[in-house]
């Protein structure tokens, strides 16, 4: 199967109370672990590509030519999107014409009529090549790739304009932040989400952030509306964590151990077990 939108994956979602997984990408190792994990858990998935991402694996028409190229070769039978994630105007039009499946227009940290005005460009552009399109309101916390956000909390009259210009899901934040959480962390806005799942009706809402959040707090993300929540930060952790273990305990120095093919399969694998754990933790077993 070939890299589908996420649009219909996401409304199914929404409808039957589960969440697909945006799990973001690196490399090719990363690419293969999420969709082995995917397969195997007969699960939709979507794979995240930031712009500084794209930038390290040499631009978007690689990335959509590596990912396509592992969907063949795997034999990969769920639907799959590849999905911009924070992405700029001039981001989100090139990889639309680079061949993604889907993207993120994040105009939070302009000002709403700013940000609306690019949304229904961007939707325009989309929906002509049968595109998948995620907005933003209220930006979300942390930094990823750069990009830094103060963790505002949405505004669900706003949430409401931005769902409105015909987008697929919406991000809107909730507390919510990239990275690891402060030991402070005052957890998920859920009083707003219901508000913004109110507003917004049946739009398949959207959870960045989603590395530490307690799972009592994520079921019930879900049961109000969030059909798609955005993995990174865990990934990365485990990877770091099972090469540095492979290494500390020498077995580069074993034999051919310093192949990166046997270097680097410990922490490919973290990737594919952590997936498969967020994937159970969703809800979206065996929902491809």
């Amino acid at each position: 199967m070939g890299l589908v939108s996420a649009k219909e994956m996401l409304i199914k979602a929404r409808k039957e109370a589960y969440a697909v997984g945006h799990f973001n990408i690196n490399n090719m190792e990363w690419v293969k672990a999420v969709l082995i994990a995917a397969e195997e858990s007969n699960s939709p998935v979507i794979l995240g590509v930031s712009e500084g991402a794209a930038k390290y694996m040499m631009g978007y028409k690689t990335v959509v030519n590596m990912v396509e190229g592992i969907i063949e070769y795997l034999n990969i039978t769920v639907p799959v999107a590849l999905h911009l994630d924070h992405g700029s105007f001039e981001g989100a039009k090139a990889c639309i014409e680079a061949g993604f499946s889907s993207v993120m227009f994040d105009g939070s940290h302009y000002g709403i009529e700013e940000n609306i005005q690019k949304t229904k460009e961007i939707v325009k552009f989309a929906k002509e090549r049968g595109i998948s399109v995620e907005a933003e309101v209220g930006s979300i916390g942390g930094e990823e790739d750069g990009i830094l956000g103060g963790g505002e909390i949405a505004d669900p009259k706003e949430c409401k304009m931005i769902a409105d210009l015909g987008i697929d899901f919406l991000a809107a934040g909730i507390g919510n932040i990239h990275g690891k959480y402060p030991e402070n962390w005052q957890g998920l806005r859920l009083d707003v989400l219901k508000q913004i799942q109110d507003i917004t009706g049946n739009m398949p809402l959207v959870l960045h952030g989603g590395t530490g959040i307690p799972n009592d707090m994520v079921r019930e993300a879900i049961s109000l509306g969030v059909s798609k929540i955005n993995v990174n930060t865990e990934c990365q952790l485990v990877f770091a964590d099972a090469t540095r273990k492979y290494i500390e305990a020498g077995k580069d120095l074993e034999g051919k151990g310093f192949d990166p093919r046997k270097l680097l399969a410990p922490g490919t694998q973290a990737i594919v077990n952590i997936v498969k754990e967020k994937i159970d933790l969703f809800g979206s077993k065996d929902k491809a």
